[in-house]
């Protein structure tokens, strides 16, 4: 999957949500949380015939998810990535920093792309730390992926301003803050140049705090800046 402009992900732990009329309208891609699905992930990807493309995540517990830490979490992850559907993965930093995520890494086909991702569930650090988490994840990832939560609005612009210093260089980052004081960041943060949004296709659905559905985020995006840049 290029990441060369703007994609919007319906983020879902359903495959059958890519067949969804507003996952074809407004989608670029699907996210599949592999670590939300309610039956065999890899039977799900077996049977999935829509035609977006699949970010594969497999969420570990430590980091937002429901998936266990062990060695099984990343296997499976891996199996997912040999799927023709499947175009990316998200892979959390701290597991490939710790190791626990080479074999996969080292495994993946040569077109799936790998989306190195760090997610705090506290705050948002400031800006020199912001810088270099993405930095971080840029040296192991084709997208950078950085996702604070938002204490007030005032969290938001220096989290901005790191997207854009590294959208300025053509380095692929994705960043979102999330939390009410944050849900706004999503809309704007593809001004900036930040690559990927995500969205359920129900707002019951929501797979982080503040997501926006994802016609509402669509139009958002679209009403803000008809051409996305990088």
């Amino acid at each position: 999957m290029e990441f060369d402009s703007f994609v919007l992900a319906a983020a879902t732990g359903d495959l059958a949500d890519a067949d969804h009329a507003a996952a074809r309208e407004h989608a670029d891609a699907v996210e599949f949380r592999m670590d939300l699905a309610e039956d065999d992930p890899l039977a799900a990807l077996d049977a999935y015939d829509a035609s977006l493309p699949v970010i594969a995540t497999n969420r570990v517990e430590w980091e937002g998810g429901a998936a266990a830490d062990d060695d099984r979490r990343l296997e499976v992850l891996g199996a997912a990535a040999e799927y023709d559907a499947v175009e990316a993965v998200d892979v959390e930093l701290e597991a490939i920093e710790r190791g626990d995520a080479a074999g996969v890494l080292a495994n993946l086909p040569s077109d799936v792309s790998v989306i190195a991702s760090v997610h705090d569930f506290d705050w948002t650090p400031d800006a020199e730390s912001l810088h270099s988490l993405a930095s971080a994840a840029l040296e192991h990832g084709d997208v950078g992926k950085v996702v604070t939560t938002a204490e007030s609005v005032d969290d938001v612009p220096p989290l901005l301003q790191v997207t854009r210093t590294f959208a300025a260089q053509g380095m692929p980052v994705a960043t979102m803050a999330m939390g009410e004081p944050g849900r706004h960041s999503r809309a704007i943060a593809p001004l900036y140049g930040s690559r990927i949004g995500y969205a359920p296709v129900r707002p019951e659905d929501a797979t982080a705090p503040g997501q926006f559905d994802l016609a509402t985020l669509s139009e958002l995006v679209r009403t803000l800046d008809p051409n996305p840049r990088a």
